[in-house]
């Protein structure tokens, strides 16, 4: 696919000094930058509408070059469409004396959140209907539900804007009414006390969207009389609010990416004062759970690098009573636990897969639950409940749908709940084959890659695949199943997920060798993956193709400053690319609380090492792949500036003849459109721009 089409828009250069350390980089396009009262301004002054003029011509040049190609997004996003179940349901869960139910109707585009008292026979409640709510907004967000202990009332939170600052609201489940109480700018979660009028909640700065001021509230009070119980004023640290599983305490907790601090009140005393169990240290980390007189603590204490499992007296918290209950595994990351009356559940990952630990409390029986497939993604959800012996957890891999499944800890019996429907009666398991293979990166680690592709696709260098990472603060992509990926593979693509540096698929340090002044082996990661795709005749250079977003989007924009030869095509979604000018504006959402991730520029070195790699700084005159960026105007989290001004300075340096398209959703942020089917159209989107490059589309490649 090749354009030489010179009607792209071209962006005006203004320029820009900016010098730090003695060393001055020129922006010229630093001029894209607007700040939040200028988006939403009624009246918009000379440089925002220069700013969206600049945008929706980029946009206006991206249906022209794939007009032709509309016909088949929509018969690619009814394709996928088909093969979603439109009236499906969740899996009932059961808290306190309550069947909780979210559902979707056919033809809807939000769910429909309802209960039922005491039985699945009982009388459907509906609590909130989304679409209903959603009616009047071209984005809508409900989340945060949170019912009180009396199972009378219910906070919600929403967003309208997708930036992440939610409204929380309170209804009367009963009557139905929604109180005036209304508090703004919160990060969506809220805990109830155990008189069932008390409330505390984050509010968020309104500036950085850093959360970090715990308020209570009482029911029927203005919400400017709210008091603030807690402050925090280190900017790299973020704080929140949760309970415990046995609502006996309600946890204030402030975390940065290396450290962590919590402090605990009695839910029956909301006006109380909050006990400190351990005051924070620099790289100890630690997560709170309760269960009779202890708290149970998941933590890297003692240089537990992979976590363990402590406890301590709740009468003395500190970290000199913490005794190991789990001790440390070199070999295993243990990721997360859940507490039950007779039963302690551990998810760990040992060689990059999931593991279920099983054990009871009186030692009697310690066992894991058995997954057969190679590749596959197993975890623990929706257990509110204390008191039983029935785990809930999902398991799916590339092949298999997801499944939720009631595991009895007792007699060790499964109950399978329900097994995701893929409708348009084409899907058969086993048309489909996946694979582990192990690459030896440049300096010896071994990186694994996961792959899936159709049985009938023969892997060779024609062969198209799609590679994908993510490779940042410890997250870790699961090897999971996707109904939209099959109208990629029944088309012929493979799917490769490239479980680089920087995630946590080989345990922590697998992340802290990713991050900071490691940072560059997420990118030679990748690269290396890709030159082992190529070598072994999974695919060439003509047919490679790579995509990530946000922090992946980043590795997107390093990879093809540093090997652009490699790649046919580049999909980089809401992509992280001005690094350095991003993390010197501590104004911006998340920088503060990240320069333990990418480091602090206001540090010479730390400045020196994320130059090297940032994408906008490092762009070149050379020939790039054909690429596709999209952005949100609304995105708290990458302002779309960082996209606009990339794509400004490739159109200004690279010396290719391939297409460069910025798509930007001037109603959405970070996570693209709200509603279900809205979403799969940006699949489309993103898949047709593939396949076109392919020669996969009646009418051959995009030209514009």
């Amino acid at each position: 696919m090749k354009s030489t089409d010179a009607n792209y828009p071209i962006a005006d250069k203004q320029l820009t000094k900016l010098e730090k350390h003695g060393d001055v980089r020129i922006d010229n396009y630093f001029w894209m930058r607007l700040t939040d009262i200028q988006k939403n301004a009624i009246v918009k002054d000379e440089q925002t509408k220069k700013v969206v003029d600049y945008l929706e011509a980029e946009n206006v040049y991206f249906d022209k070059v794939t007009a032709y190609t509309k016909k088949f997004q929509e018969e690619l996003f009814q394709e996928m469409k088909g093969r979603i179940k439109e009236d499906d349901s969740s899996v009932p869960y059961k808290d306190n004396g309550y069947f909780y139910i979210s559902r979707y109707e056919i033809g809807s585009q939000y769910p429909i959140y309802s209960r039922k008292k005491g039985t699945l026979e009982a009388k459907e409640e509906i609590l909130f209907d989304v679409n209903i709510e959603a009616k009047d907004y071209e984005y809508f967000q409900l989340g945060g539900l949170n019912v009180s202990p009396d199972n009378k009332m219910a906070v919600y939170a929403t967003d309208t804007v997708s930036r992440r600052q939610y409204f929380l609201r309170i209804k009367n489940l009963e009557t139905g009414k929604v109180y005036k109480d209304i508090i703004d700018n919160t990060n969506g979660g809220s805990v109830w006390a155990n008189d069932n009028k008390t409330i505390f909640y984050t509010k968020k700065n309104p500036e950085t969207l850093r959360s970090s001021t715990v308020f209570r509230h009482v029911l029927g009070t203005p919400a400017s009389e709210d008091v603030e119980i807690f402050h925090e004023k280190d900017p790299t640290f973020s704080t929140y609010v949760t309970k415990t599983k046995s609502d006996e305490y309600i946890i204030i907790g402030s975390s940065s990416t290396l450290s962590s601090e919590s402090q605990f009140l009695d839910a029956n005393n909301p006006t109380g004062t909050f006990k400190l169990i351990q005051a924070r240290e620099k790289e100890l980390e630690y997560d709170i759970s309760q269960y009779k007189e202890h708290f149970y603590i998941l933590t890297n204490k003692d240089g537990a690098t992979n976590f363990k499992l402590m406890k301590t007296p709740i009468s003395k918290p500190t970290k000199e009573n913490w005794v190991d209950v789990i001790p440390h595994r070199q070999e295993t990351l243990l990721e997360d636990f859940s507490i039950f009356k007779d039963y302690l559940v551990l998810e760990e990952r040992t060689n990059g897969l999931n593991k279920i630990r099983i054990k009871r409390w009186d030692k009697k029986e310690d066992y894991y639950l058995h997954f057969n497939e190679e590749t596959y993604a197993a975890g623990v959800f929706g257990n509110p409940e204390f008191d039983t012996d029935i785990i809930r957890y999902s398991y799916n891999s590339f092949t298999t749908p997801s499944s939720v499944i009631d595991f009895n800890m007792k007699d060790r019996t499964n109950d399978v709940k329900k097994e995701q429907e893929v409708l348009g009666g084409k899907f058969k398991k086993e048309n489909y084959l996946s694979e582990r293979v192990w690459v030896t990166a440049r300096d010896g680690k071994k990186v694994a890659i996961s792959l899936v592709y159709h049985k009938d696709t023969t892997l060779n260098e024609n062969s198209p695949l799609l590679q994908y990472a993510y490779g940042s603060y410890g997250h870790t992509v699961s090897d999971s199943f996707s109904t939209t990926r099959l109208s990629l593979l029944d088309r012929g693509f493979v799917f490769a997920l490239a479980h680089i540096r920087g995630s946590q698929y080989l345990g922590r340090e697998w992340y802290e060798d990713g991050k900071m002044f490691k940072k560059k082996n997420t990118f030679t990661d990748f690269i290396d993956c890709s030159k082992y795709l190529i070598e072994h005749k999974y695919t060439s250079a003509k047919h490679l193709y790579a995509m990530g977003g946000s922090a992946g989007g980043l590795l997107m924009g390093a990879v093809v400053n540093m090997n652009p030869e490699l790649y046919n095509g580049i999909i980089a979604a809401v992509p992280f690319v001005d690094v350095v000018s991003t993390m010197l504006d501590d104004t911006i959402p998340l920088t503060t609380g990240e320069y333990d991730e990418w480091g602090n520029p206001n540090n010479k070195e730390a400045y020196d090492y994320i130059k090297s790699y940032s994408p906008y700084d490092q762009v070149g005159a050379h020939a790039y792949p054909n690429m596709l960026i999209i952005t949100g105007f609304h995105d708290s989290q990458v302002q779309y500036w960082e996209p606009a001004k990339w794509v400004a300075k490739l159109r200004e340096l690279k010396t290719d003849t391939n297409l460069l398209l910025l798509h930007t959703d001037m109603e959405a942020g970070h996570g693209g459109a709200s509603g279900r089917f809205e979403a799969l159209k940006e699949t489309a989107e993103e898949f047709t721009f593939l396949l076109a490059l392919e020669n996969k589309l009646e009418g051959g490649t995009i030209k514009p």
